[in-house]
């Protein structure tokens, strides 16, 4: 990915089949019933955490705790979302590794999946803020965490000059506390990126950093705007560290270009790991085969 703003990117963009599809999961099977069992249970003492631990946190956030924000959101929130997907029986495991100084990045990840944000959360990246859907603050423990950590609540892209003012208080912000950001570009799809992260990255002067969250359809929920019940079921996800991206030459006249090459490449890394998965479970069939009885 290092040399991914040098290579002729235009034919591969033309070459990778856009998709506007917002639920990305590919079909599975019904849940069996003893499973819906374990998962409606998992889910409801998640939710009793992340009620208890929204009053933690709004309560700890009301206090003049030194640097209370940071503490809140890598210790108390990521612990949270850790006990999060112990209930929900998911575990994770990172493949590569996230930046270990303190300094400014952009954090950017695909979006496919209502896990996205608790994988993410329980990372702990230092000394970070986070964009999130204004629409959830109306789920009110979600709304207490948000505004205790400091949450930038977007809008939605029918709103673009209220979207372009957010982003503009977002980067003074970020300028003057030197945080890190945290933010998808695509709206739960691989064939659009908006242009925010990149705006942001490009005016800071800063890296970016992508991230590839791998889950499994057998794991995968979905996105939001498909649950209905939030079918969550026990697995593994795999959390895939990218080479840093240096902005230090790029100008906001190449903002779309550059855009589009950080895209082209999440759609490249989401061919690849899909051809490794295949390959894998090709390889198991085979080894079935041959160890079974004549």
């Amino acid at each position: 990915m290092s040399t991914i703003l040098s290579e002729p990117f235009d034919s591969l963009l033309k070459s990778i089949r856009m998709t506007d599809q917002s639920n990305l999961r590919e079909i599975r099977g019904k849940t069996a019933f003893w499973l819906r069992l374990r998962i409606l249970g998992g889910l409801a003492v998640a939710f009793v955490i992340l009620v208890v631990g929204s009053l933690i946190v709004f309560a700890l956030g009301c206090l003049p705790l030194f640097q209370a924000r940071r503490f809140l959101t890598e210790v108390v929130v990521r612990t949270m979302a850790r006990a999060g997907l112990v209930c929900l029986g998911v575990r994770y495991s990172v493949r590569g590794t996230l930046p270990h100084d303190e300094g400014q990045y952009v954090y950017i990840s695909n979006h496919s999946s209502s896990l996205d944000m608790l994988v993410i959360t329980s990372l702990g990246l230092p000394r970070t803020r986070y964009f999130l859907s204004g629409f959830l603050q109306k789920i009110l423990p979600v709304g207490l965490i948000g505004h205790s950590i400091g949450i930038f609540w977007t809008m939605s892209q029918q709103f673009p000059e209220r979207r372009a003012l957010l982003f503009q208080r977002a980067e003074r912000t970020l300028r003057r506390t030197g945080e890190s950001v945290f933010l998808t570009p695509e709206g739960q799809k691989i064939g659009h990126f908006n242009k925010g992260a990149f705006h942001l990255a490009t005016s800071l002067g800063v890296p970016i950093q992508p991230i590839y969250i791998e889950i499994p359809t057998d794991v995968d929920p979905g996105p939001w705007s498909q649950n209905k019940d939030l079918d969550v079921r026990p697995g593994e996800v795999v959390v895939h560290i990218g080479p840093l991206i240096d902005t230090k030459t790029w100008t906001l006249e190449n903002l779309e270009t550059n855009r589009d090459a950080v895209r082209s490449r999440y759609a490249e890394w989401k061919n690849e790991l899909q051809a490794a998965r295949t390959a894998q479970s090709e390889s198991k069939v085979c080894q079935s085969s041959l160890h079974a009885p004549a």
